[in-house]
């Protein structure tokens, strides 16, 4: 935790400090940016507030005292929950308006983790709450060029495994093998695994009809049969077998034919025009140093396929943050599941992944790239950005 840029970040906002809380470690962001020990069994409250100036506060449960001992500032212990009230209303005392894991309305869910109950406790003590999102976004998702480069590693792995797959349906269609989509998501698993990588969940790979569900998940019941004339979703995500690795995620489409027809191509493009419009607008804003919001790019990206008539199939928001999980903490690129009225901040990553899925048509199209804004404001992306569908057939 670096206390003086917390603490300088408050004074920039105009906050009288932050206010971290917890039960049964509930609150995972609070864990990442205190470096909490989460494996220790957790049972009791605790509160451990940081103020613009001066020394921060811990309140702590007599059972559990060593729970913020790896903290700097002074400790409080509480036992019947009357002191608990009485500490913490002496510890806010001078604090007018405070930051903590809130989001009005539950506009960002991510950030939403004080209950209710707490929030009106607080708010007893004549506190004015606000959404520690934006400092969250600074603390807990400000990526360093270690970060990235771990992300930058992990996605030369994928991007191999990426076309490895596109391969071998082809290899497997021509000898008369037709995969299923299920044996190609296991051997897309093998690989990565082998390649000392590792996901909680994934990939996807999606065919016609499934690639109109966005989160299509292929099992040996569901999965099926590939064949020629089929439109194929990879979508794959990983990290480096390393502690504090970047995930890289990306989806990618493919044809089982040897020329991509006319109609297939021209949906995909689509989808590519709003990521790419989406793209530009976030290097334009960062190479002029303006001020860019997870919304506008989402809406930026929309436009587009809502200009083609589309808009009804893009049913998820344009992007996702991402850190050490594959959904971060931090900015999304939304202006649909939620507004998110964060600031896109130097050292976030996120993904730009617009979908358009025609049920209907029994088709689907998603094409996703990660974006990670430097330090120094630049924009960059890792790994190569699909153009055009990929004609399976033609790989080998």
């Amino acid at each position: 935790m670096d206390l003086k840029a917390i603490q300088n970040a408050l004074k920039e906002a105009e906050l009288d400090g932050w206010l971290f809380y917890d039960f049964h470690n509930r609150d995972m962001i609070a864990a990442r940016i205190l470096n909490m020990d989460t494996k220790r069994f957790a049972s009791r409250r605790w509160f451990y507030y940081i103020p613009s100036e001066g020394e921060p506060q811990k309140l702590v449960h007599r059972i559990e005292p060593w729970r913020c001992d790896h903290l700097p500032g002074e400790k409080h212990i509480y036992l019947p929950w009357q002191e608990q009230h009485r500490l913490l209303r002496d510890i806010l005392k001078w604090a007018k308006k405070v930051a903590m894991q809130y989001s009005p309305m539950n506009s960002i869910p991510y950030v939403s983790i004080v209950d209710a109950g707490t929030y009106q406790l607080i708010k007893s003590f004549g506190v004015e709450i606000v959404s520690s999102a934006d400092l969250v976004s600074k603390f807990e998702s400000h990526l360093s060029m270690e970060d990235w480069q771990s992300h930058v590693e992990a996605g030369k792995i994928l991007q191999m495994v990426k076309d490895e797959a596109f391969k071998e349906i082809c290899r497997r269609i021509k000898s008369g093998n037709n995969p299923t989509e299920y044996q190609i998501y296991e051997f897309m698993v093998n690989l990565m695994r082998s390649n000392g990588l590792v996901f909680n969940d994934g990939p996807i790979v999606a065919v016609n009809e499934h690639a109109a569900d966005p989160h299509f998940e292929p099992t040996p019941e569901n999965t099926i049969q590939m064949k020629e004339g089929d439109l194929v979703l990879i979508d794959l995500w990983a990290k480096l077998n390393k502690p504090g690795s970047i995930y890289y995620d990306i989806t990618w489409m493919g044809f089982i034919g040897e020329s991509v027809p006319g109609n297939i191509e021209n949906i995909f493009q689509i989808a590519k025009n709003g990521r790419d419009t989406a793209l530009n607008l976030v290097r334009r804003r960062f190479s002029r140093g303006e001020p860019l919001y997870g919304w506008e790019v989402d809406d930026a990206c929309r436009n587009v396929i809502r200009e083609a008539g589309l808009a009804d199939y893009f049913t998820h928001r344009t992007g996702h943050n991402i850190g050490e999980e594959v959904h971060g903490n931090g900015v999304n690129i939304d202006n649909l599941e939620t507004k998110d009225e964060r600031l896109i901040i130097p050292g976030t990553c996120f993904s730009v992944e617009p979908g358009i899925y025609m049920e209907h048509e029994k088709i689907g199209f998603r094409t996703e790239i990660d974006v990670f804004v430097t330090d120094e404001g630049n924009v960059e992306v890792s790994g190569a950005i699909q153009e055009k569908v990929i004609p399976i057939l033609t790989l080998a």
